[in-house]
């Protein structure tokens, strides 16, 4: 396995959740049956006259959008994707826009979370042909952010941004608006930096591991060499997934509490929501 160094940049912009939601989509627009499926209903009813399974099958220019709702900021990751008959889906383009503070910060004003979304949605109704709206998957993935938050704070958080996403002109899911938990986290960075690398696609490519640092966690994801490394592994720090008809087994487990800031946090002796008590402390770490 090869180290790789990753620009702060890179990890600033949340592209690890991100892109990863988007290839869990990639599935979705190579089999165009169950696109049409999915979204017959809803062009008939908005009394679309578009041919809508000849739209699907030629289909060689697509969008996705992913929201990463971090612990430090909400960011729209809006991808365009190229594809060629018989091939993976190539990323040509994104457009990048994040908001702070975090959806947490709001977990006692939930109305007022709403706005945020709202402002970045208009980014991607401007960056994306209004004719290609319906057929563009809308999805939001939060991370450490709201998984530090009681259940119920965090569940009237997602249950406001679902309720935006399906008042807007995308194509949204039951399960559009959720919670990664930590190991889910882990294998999304993994997929997207092998993706990125082409790794993917070139089975004869050495992978590369992931350590990805995030504000409230951190997750260390890798293909062992050797099942033995598996099998000595402790429980709860493998997984296995199939994407592209192959099957791999990672070590991937997160570390939550100690991302960046809730670490820095708990170095200073502080809490969340309140300020540090030690003022040349504070001005030392920030």
């Amino acid at each position: 396995m090869e180290a790789m160094k990753m620009s702060k940049r890179f990890f600033a912009f949340g592209i690890l959740a991100c892109i990863a939601i988007y290839v869990a989509y990639i599935k979705w627009h190579l089999d165009s049956k169950q696109v049409v499926g999915a979204t017959e209903g809803v062009a008939e009813s908005r009394g679309d006259k578009l041919n809508h399974q000849a739209l699907t099958a030629e289909l060689s220019v697509f969008y996705g959008i992913m929201f990463d709702a971090g612990s430090t900021g909400t960011r729209i990751h809006i991808f365009k994707f190229t594809q060629q008959p018989k091939e993976t889906p190539k990323l040509t383009h994104e457009t990048f826009k994040a908001l702070k503070p975090g959806l947490s910060a709001y977990a006692d004003d939930v109305e007022k979370s709403g706005q945020g979304i709202k402002e970045l949605l208009e980014v991607a109704k401007e960056e994306i042909p209004m004719e290609l709206w319906k057929f563009t998957p809308l999805v939001l993935k939060a991370t450490a952010g709201l998984r530090l938050l009681p259940g119920e704070k965090a569940q009237k958080l997602l249950d406001k941004v679902k309720e935006i996403f399906q008042a807007s002109p995308f194509f949204v899911r039951d399960n559009c608006v959720s919670i990664m938990n930590g190991t889910d986290e882990g294998i999304s960075a993994w997929i997207t930096i092998n993706f990125l690398t082409g790794s993917l696609d070139d089975p004869q490519k050495r992978s590369v591991g992931m350590l990805d640092l995030g504000g409230g966690s951190t997750q260390i994801t890798f293909l062992p060499r050797t099942e033995a490394t598996l099998q000595a592994s402790p429980a709860g720090h493998t997984t296995s997934f199939r994407m592209f008809n192959n099957t791999y087994k990672l070590y991937s487990y997160s570390y939550l509490g100690l991302g960046l800031m809730s670490a820095r946090l708990a170095i200073l002796g502080g809490v969340e929501g309140k300020p540090c008590k030690l003022r040349a402390l504070l001005e030392y770490w920030l």
